[in-house]
């Protein structure tokens, strides 16, 4: 065993825990609290395993829920940004860039080329995996909205544009879902959820 390699594998490993503590603005599906960044990747990458039949045509199931677990570990140090903060989005790209070279940095130089090529995949959203992984990523917070009445678009007054504008991945690429989506905000607007 090369003690130094698995010295930097374990000390990731630990840095990646306090994905535990970044709370993000959805609440779990039973409204008791807010979801952490770790408890979304893990929903996410079981989705990917559980939707896999409705995604687009020559995806790998396993490097999708890589590209999942992957995605928010730069969270760590650059924090959660909400879906709907247009602010926090003009930041956003060079906040999470650094921190992904801070993060990879820790592990072994193969194992920092691959984290980071996982976490660039998923941002530039262009292979079938990464847009399945994406795909995933925006339909959970849905779903946990619509189990808790709307509780984050309320509060933060989002609109159903919104909402359609980031589920138009879903359209493009998981139609047989599409329907199920205009359902889902169509009862949202209906309830008052979501301003139409």
């Amino acid at each position: 065993m090369d003690s130094e390699r698995f010295q930097k594998q374990i000390a990731f490993s630990m840095e990646c825990d306090k994905m535990k503590t970044i709370y993000r603005n959805t609440l779990l599906a039973d409204g008791s609290r807010r979801e952490t960044d770790a408890e979304h990747s893990w929903h996410i990458a079981l989705m990917a395993t559980l939707l896999q039949e409705y995604a687009p045509q020559g995806i790998s199931c396993d490097h999708t829920v890589q590209l999942c677990l992957a995605h928010d570990l730069v969270e760590i140090y650059a924090g959660d940004t909400f879906a709907y903060d247009t602010e926090g989005y003009k930041s956003k790209t060079v906040r999470e860039a650094a921190a992904a070279d801070k993060l990879f940095a820790i592990l072994p130089q193969d194992q920092c080329k691959s984290y980071r090529a996982l976490w660039d995949e998923f941002e530039t959203c262009k292979t079938p995996d990464a847009v399945f992984a994406n795909c995933c990523d925006r339909f959970q917070p849905v779903l946990n909205n619509m189990a808790t009445d709307g509780h984050t678009w309320k509060l933060n007054h989002v609109h159903r544009g919104q909402v359609e504008a980031r589920l138009h991945l879903i359209q493009e690429n998981m139609p047989e879902l599409w329907p199920v989506c205009t359902d889902m905000l169509d009862t949202a607007v209906s309830s008052g959820w979501l301003t139409e």
